[in-house]
C-alpha cells in the first residue's frame, strides 16, 4: 500500500505551546500508522470573514515556530502563502507552501510558489470546476517545478454553503498528480456569520467516501480545544479523536489499495 498524506495541525499558529501540543500527539498517532505526516499551520491568516478577527501573532515569530516544530519533530511542515514575496519569505522555513483556494488562479502567485523549488498543494477555488486545476497545475509546472499536490475542499452550493463533489477527487487524479481530501474545510459554511461557521459531525462520513475514492492524501486542521480556536473553531477536528478518525481513513486507503493491486 502507498503512504496516505496526512496534512494536519490548528489552522493558525496561535502559540508556541498549541504547536508543540499538537505536533507532538500527531506524530505519536503517525508513528504507529502507513501514513507519512506533514504539519500544517498558517502563519497568518489573509482571509477573515470579519476585520475583527484574528489574523496571526506576527509572520516572522509564526514563521520560526513552524520551523522549529519542524526541526523538533523531524516532520515536513506546510503553511499557507497569500503573495509572491510571501512564497519567497516562507520558502525559507517550511517544506511545503499552500495556495489557499481563494488564490488558487493567481498566475504570479502560483508561478512564485513554483521558483522556490518547494512542493506546492493548491486548493481548489470553491468557484472552480476540478478540470480547472489543470491549469493551475501548469502554472506552476511552467517553473520547472512538478512537485504539485491538488487539494478538494469543496464548492459553492448556494450562499454560505458547500458541497462536495466526489467525482472531481478522480477527475484531478487523471492529471498526474496527488490528490487530496481536505476533511475540515469541505464542511464549512462560509461567512454565514461574523466568523465561517460549519458541520465538524459530518466529517468521519464524508472522509470515509473520499478515502474510497483513492485519494492520495487527507488534510485536517485539528486543535486540542477547537471552541478556543481563534480560526475555523467550527470545523476543527478535536485532537483527541484523531486517532480513531486516521486509524478508519487507513483501513479503507488500505482496502482500496489492494483492490487497484489484484488482477482483474
Amino acid at each position: 500500500m502507498n503512504e496516505l498524506l496526512v496534512i494536519a495541525g490548528p489552522c493558525v499558529v496561535e502559540s508556541k505551546e498549541l504547536l508543540n501540543e499538537t505536533a507532538s500527539t500527531l506524530a505519536e498517532i503517525c508513528l504507529k500508522l502507513p501514513v507519512k505526516l506533514i504539519f500544517k499551520s498558517s502563519y497568518k491568516k489573509a482571509n477573515r470573514s470579519s476585520l475583527n478577527s484574528f489574523t496571526g501573532i506576527g509572520d516572522e515569530k509564526a514563521l520560526l515556530y513552524l520551523n522549529d516544530i519542524g526541526k523538533e519533530f523531524a516532520l515536513p511542515v506546510l503553511t499557507d502563502v497569500h503573495s509572491p514575496d510571501e512564497a519567497r519569505l516562507a520558502a525559507g522555513f517550511v517544506d511545503v507552501l499552500q495556495i489557499p483556494a481563494f488564490l488558487s488562479r493567481q498566475t504570479e502567485l502560483l508561478q512564485a510558489a513554483g521558483e522556490t523549488g518547494k512542493i506546492i498543494n493548491i486548493k481548489k477555488g470553491q468557484f472552480m470546476a476540478p478540470d480547472d486545476m489543470q491549469k493551475a497545475a501548469d502554472k506552476v509546472a511552467a517553473s520547472g517545478n512538478n512537485k504539485i499536490w491538488l487539494t478538494e475542499r469543496g464548492t459553492f452550493f448556494g450562499y454560505h454553503d458547500l458541497v462536495v463533489d466526489f467525482r472531481s477527487l478522480l477527475r484531478m487524479r487523471s492529471f498526474g498528480y496527488p490528490v487530496i481530501y481536505d476533511a475540515t474545510h469541505s464542511l464549512q459554511q462560509p461567512s454565514i456569520g461574523e466568523i465561517s461557521g460549519g458541520l465538524r459531525q459530518y466529517i468521519p462520513a464524508l472522509a470515509r467516501a473520499a478515502a474510497a475514492t483513492g485519494i492520495d492524501g487527507i488534510f485536517i486542521e485539528t486543535h486540542p480545544e477547537p471552541e478556543k480556536a481563534m480560526s475555523d473553531s467550527a470545523t476543527q477536528l478535536p485532537l483527541k479523536e484523531v486517532k480513531t478518525f486516521l486509524e478508519k481513513i487507513v483501513e479503507i486507503h488500505k482496502i482500496c489499495s489492494e483492490i487497484k493491486l489484484s488482477p482483474l
